[in-house]
């Protein structure tokens, strides 16, 4: 909270000040009244009485002014606050990766920002109310005292102690508004798992059972608010009823004491108005208390997203190598040649996945998706002269992509979710999704090019959205490119197109592709075989199967894990 109020400390200051400015106008007006009255009394209509009133219609045009321009800046500092701590929590989510999901349910990250950056913004928006009401509560207790010390003390000593008794119902209110927001975070999380996997759930014959998760927890959160409106209604209650019994105790005893001769009738609505215009100051502190409850909470839902580190640490200070340097993983023997179009077959096309994530240094350690005790320092990764962990993952980033096999597509223009960094052209964007055969995708979209992608690309197929992937990585221009069943989802005439393609599209740079594909393997320039993490053979597509005949056995292996592909391939088809 500290760290956002530094960030618009400006517009906050401005607020703070034409906040204290309204207040003191608001807790001069019984004071002039107070004098009016007092000279009315006395002289009449008298130029005293008509200097009074002008200044009361002056305190008035001032309260108006503030009133408006206060406004607008309370809700400036409402919307900064709420809005940069969104844009802190997406921009953290975007940069760490995978890493944030394995730590965090989906949910509660969604309910940070739909709601606990809201609840930290409140706070923002009530800060010139309360500041300009204890600025104006010292104001009024100069005053009061000097008008009747015994009155004085009666209205400067009772607020605090309404306030205090107030006080006491801020804790369990904390406390049970803790226990809703969590409830609340869990409620969204299952909502995200039930929505993203309705396809599944259909199949099994499961929409029952998470429909009956879905509706208890949501019973669990209409207990923890009722208990919160419980709280906070009783709060409200006691905001209104205690101030009121104070204000009729304050009028009781300064009426004895104006019938006494002690105070003017004057003094007397003065008080009167001090003792009303206070239950503002009052009201303003048990909101901010309210308020500062929940951004508490908020806060601490906030940085235990923030607290959650990438996987890979941007620790590189070297220069990445010059362009044409080939890339090995020593872990598994692989290495990827400078302008050579790879394949790497495995029985486990997980553990082919798991070497081309390392290579793009999408993680620093085997084990680390469950964060295993014991889990085992991977081998080193070297492009050409240098580790990949002595480079900055900038650079890593800029020159070696992966497309894994799921792919995310996100809502908006096609031609942005193609275009990831902004430097393509038209003519680029129709090459691309000519060269990953997605014409058709065009044909799927309103509008084309020119169309929007809607949500996970969900009006798409499978195999659409695997090609707009395809594209969208094609687009990078990436000097060192590394895919992930790119074709899996396609049939046989478009996936050997593709392949076709990919192989002109990709003459002259380092591609490296996980596909057990005879249609993919046929066009590719060499295939590592990888068994038990290492390769195990390497060579031609066509080589490997003479190689089997021969009774290889490396290449007896591969032969039979592309057998079993094609095999899958035509039952699938």
């Amino acid at each position: 909270m500290w760290w956002q109020t530094k960030r618009q400390w400006g517009v906050l200051v401005a607020a703070v000040i034409v906040g204290i400015i309204g207040a003191v106008c608001q807790a001069a007006v019984p004071f002039v009244l107070g004098r009016a009255i007092d000279g009315g009394l006395e002289h009449g209509l008298s130029p005293s009485l008509l200097r009074w009133c002008l200044i009361l219609a002056g305190i008035g045009a001032v309260s108006l002014f503030t009133g408006a321009f206060g406004h607008r800046l309370d809700v400036v500092n409402w919307l900064r606050a709420s809005l940069n701590t969104s844009q802190l929590i997406g921009h953290h989510v975007a940069s760490t990766g995978s890493a944030i999901t394995r730590e965090l349910p989906t949910g509660e990250v969604v309910a940070t920002v739909a709601s606990d950056a809201l609840r930290l913004g409140e706070i923002y928006a009530q800060a010139a109310r309360l500041l300009g009401g204890i600025v104006t509560y010292i104001l009024v207790a100069f005053v009061l005292l000097q008008s009747s010390v015994s009155l004085g003390v009666a209205v400067l000593i009772g607020l605090p102690v309404v306030a205090a008794v107030l006080a006491l119902l801020v804790r369990p209110l904390q406390r049970r508004q803790a226990i809703q927001r969590e409830a609340a975070g869990r409620l969204t999380t299952l909502g995200a798992d039930t929505v993203s996997g309705l396809r599944i759930l259909r199949g099994i014959g499961g929409e029952e059972v998470f429909a009956g998760r879905y509706r208890e927890q949501s019973q669990k959160v209409r207990a923890a608010g009722t208990a919160v409106a419980q709280t906070q209604s009783t709060l409200d209650a006691l905001q209104t009823l205690l101030p009121g019994l104070f204000l009729a105790g304050v009028v009781w005893y300064g009426a004895h004491l104006a019938l006494a001769g002690e105070i003017t009738p004057g003094q007397l609505v003065t008080f009167y108005g001090y003792a009303a215009y206070l239950t503002q100051p009052l009201r303003a502190a048990t909101q901010a208390v309210q308020s500062g409850t929940r951004a508490v909470v908020a806060s601490r839902k906030i940085i235990k997203v923030l607290q959650v580190t990438h996987d890979v640490p941007d620790t590189g200070t070297e220069a990445a190598p010059p362009a044409g340097s080939e890339l090995v993983d020593s872990d598994s023997g692989l290495v990827a040649h400078p302008g050579q179009l790879l394949a790497v077959v495995s029985a486990d096309p997980d553990a082919s996945a798991e070497i081309l994530a390392r290579m793009a240094r999408q993680h620093d350690r085997v084990g680390a998706a469950d964060n295993a005790e014991g889990a085992q320092e991977t081998g080193e990764v070297r492009w050409g002269e240098r580790l990949l962990t002595d480079v900055p993952l900038a650079q890593v980033r800029e020159r070696i992509v992966l497309s894994e096999a799921t792919p995310a597509l996100f809502t908006g223009p096609l031609t942005e979710e193609l275009d990831t960094r902004e430097r393509a052209d038209r003519a680029d964007l129709e090459s691309a999704l000519a060269t990953s055969d997605a014409g058709d995708v065009l044909d799927s979209i309103p509008e084309g090019l020119d169309g929007t992608m809607t949500e996970k690309g969900r009006s798409l197929s499978g195999g659409q959205r695997q090609r707009v992937s395809l594209a969208r990585a094609l687009l990078t221009e990436a000097e060192i490119l590394l895919l992930v069943e790119p074709t899996s989802a396609v049939d046989a005439h478009t996936e050997a197109r593709i392949a076709a393609n990919l192989t002109r599209a990709r003459a002259g740079r380092t591609t490296v592709v996980v596909s057990a594909s005879p249609l993919v393997l046929d066009q590719v320039d060499d295939v590592a075989f990888v068994a038990d993490g290492r390769v195990e053979v390497r060579g031609g597509h066509r080589d490997l199967l003479e190689m089997a005949e021969a009774g290889h056995p490396g290449a007896l292996a591969y032969r039979n894990v592309v057998s079993r592909a094609t095999a899958e391939q035509e039952v699938a088809r």
